[in-house]
């Protein structure tokens, strides 16, 4: 169920009536699965600002619109709140909807929902990509729910629903109903989010978003967005604005009108909110819509920049990175007023071995505070994934798409596979140093251009952030570092206090992060360390006799164990399950060579 408003949602319901007829008390539990801690779910940045998640599920709050209104419908977001038996109990069907990312929470989800006997229905990306690796789902509605949500539906009330519903069909996103905002509390989340459009007309080898939502850029008309953009203002909401899109300026023709009835709609009401997207980088060389951006209220913007490497970027079809300077053009949309944030990649087959220390010069000369690194993963029913099955260079599916916690590739690079990643964990470190970030950081500030809103007051909720942020980020390990830049940063740029806060905050979050990434790959090479130790030790130990071996090879084992076990409780605690793989392979590894020495000794002489 993928789905993000002249049509509201009586006439949705209205829209299907005819088809369908549904069971009146119909209960509904919604439920989106939780976050890893990683670069983007900001987990450290949002208690500085009394927050639980960065923005609510708009997809599954769009399906509950689509819902018939008869139904009772909640929602729990495990990033806010646990998921209670009493809650799962209470429901007729519970609909997951969940990303790659989250598919080891989405599966706790289904266990629970088994064991209480209630039915699962999923959809979005990852049951899209992956259903047939899915268990204990009783019914999978895939692809995008204006579609195929209807056809469950139908079905269910007919008793008749069936395990999977497919399509290739691209709905009319103009009928697409206002998500359902009244089910989430607003106030335990950093931003909300909306859609305008879905799909994007680039040919990336290694993108998912065109095999999901097509090339052909479809779009809400601009009366139906800003009408979802005013219940979001009737309902109180002030402040950030994510335009969910793949590629906001993917049709540029239907932008730039939203863009016409959005700059005053904004001006009227004295711009309450700040908004942000994705977008390409050939967003530079449109200057008059870069200026309506800037008008409308866009202050930050996501581009998939991937690599400085040329050869690469024209070999995954990165053609429109290739059209202009990339260095000129994200100084451009910076002066212009708008913060660049930037996706990176390495791992194409052209990188050489300077990649990593290009990346990091790139990052650092382009002023991107968020530089979101990534190691190249072949992502299921991408050109890529199709190519390097044919290659026969496929090892695996995508762990995860989780750079925190799963450094593992599921392809054959080109490059050595231990200095490939030896080299993405080199950029990590380097980039969020709290030296080289906060430089990144100044250099944007003074590149900007102050942000129309300049001489707004601030936010409780900045204001917040600002007193937590001294008492904080003070008397941290990178405390002078912080001050240099508030220091710098006020004086550089005395309009742009909020701005500069929230850099500092953020990069809180961008150094935790990656001092526990780096903390848990030490971990994991230490248990290669202690497994080669152990394995070394049996050959010292093989002149004493059977008592004695046995002996000591009990000995060495529960050493080494306990080794382990101090080293896991160092680790800091949101990642130390992301260990219990390795750490139960460790364990297993020292059994299975205990026994196995066991077996070949006399049954009297066996280690118990």
């Amino acid at each position: 169920m993928q789905a993000c408003g002249n049509l509201d949602r009586s006439d949705f319901n209205l829209m299907h009536s005819s088809q369908w007829e549904v069971e009146l008390g119909l209960k509904v539990l919604l439920v989106y699965p939780e976050m890893p801690p990683t670069y983007w779910s900001m987990r450290y940045a949002l208690p500085f600002i009394g927050k639980k998640a960065v923005f609510p599920p708009l997809g599954l709050l769009t399906v509950a619109a689509m819902l018939p209104k008869e139904a009772e419908v909640t929602l729990v977001d495990l990033n806010v709140e646990p998921l209670r038996e009493t809650a799962v109990a209470w429901a007729d069907l519970v609909f997951v909807s969940a990303m790659i990312v989250q598919k080891e929470s989405m599966a706790r989800v289904v266990q629970l929902c088994n064991a209480l006997g209630k039915p699962v229905v999923a959809g979005g990306p990852y049951p899209t990509s992956c259903h047939d690796q899915i268990q204990g789902v009783a019914h999978f509605v895939l692809n995008e729910a204006e579609i195929t949500l209807p056809l469950f539906l139908q079905d269910y009330a007919k008793g008749e629903a069936k395990p999977l519903y497919t399509s290739t069909e691209r709905p009319d996103l103009t009928r697409t109903p206002p998500p359902r905002f009244d089910l989430v509390r607003r106030k335990d989340y950093a931003e909300m989010a909306l859609q305008f459009s879905r799909g994007c007309p680039f040919d990336c080898e290694f993108c998912d978003i065109i095999e999901l939502f097509g090339r052909r850029p479809r779009t809400k008309t601009p009366a139906q967005f800003l009408h979802e953009m005013d219940l979001l203002y009737e309902e109180g909401w002030r402040g950030p604005l994510f335009l969910v899109d793949d590629n906001f300026i993917g049709n540029r023709r239907e932008v730039r009108a939203l863009l016409a009835e959005l700059i005053p709609w904004q001006l009227q009401r004295h711009h309450p909110f700040t908004l942000f997207t994705e977008a390409s980088l050939d967003l530079a060389s449109d200057e008059p819509l870069l200026d309506q951006m800037v008008q409308a209220g866009f202050n930050m913007v996501f581009l998939g920049i991937e690599t400085p490497d040329l050869c690469a970027l024209k070999a995954a079809g990165k053609q429109q990175n290739l059209k202009a300077d990339m260095l000129a053009s994200i100084q451009k949309i910076q002066r212009k007023g708008m913060e660049v944030s930037g996706g990176f990649i390495v791992g194409f087959d052209s990188d050489a071995g300077d990649i990593f220390e290009r990346q990091v010069r790139f990052i650092q000369e382009a002023a991107i505070p968020t530089a979101m690194v990534g190691l190249l993963t072949a992502l299921p029913e991408t050109r890529l994934h199709r190519r390097l099955q044919a290659e026969g260079r496929l090892t695996g599916e995508s762990g995860g798409g989780n750079n925190t916690h799963d450094l593992r590739l599921n392809f054959l690079p080109k490059m050595d596979t231990r200095k490939l990643i030896d080299g993405y964990k080199r950029i990590l470190a380097e980039i969020y140093h709290p030296d080289r970030y906060f430089e990144r950081c100044l250099k944007l500030l003074k590149t900007m251009k102050p942000p129309r809103t300049s001489r707004r007051k601030l936010h409780v909720m900045e204001l917040r952030a600002f007193v937590r942020s001294l008492v904080v980020q003070t008397f941290s390990r990178y405390g002078w570092s912080y001050w240099c830049f508030l220091v710098k940063g006020f004086f550089a740029r005395p309009l742009m206090v909020p701005e500069t806060v929230t850099l500092a905050v953020k990069g809180h979050h961008f150094f935790k992060i990656t001092r526990s990434l780096l903390e848990l790959e030490r971990f994991k090479a230490g248990l290669q360390e202690l497994s080669g130790a152990f394995e070394a030790r049996l050959h010292t130990v093989a002149a004493l006799d059977v008592p004695q071996r046995l002996a000591e090879l009990k000995a060495l084992r529960d050493q080494a164990l306990g080794q382990v076990q101090a080293r896991y409780q160092r680790l800091p605690r949101d990642f130390r399950a992301y260990a219990d793989e390795a750490v139960g392979a460790f364990r297993a590894t020292l059994e299975d060579r205990l026994t196995r020495f066991a077996s070949e000794v006399p049954a009297q002489g066996r280690f118990a």
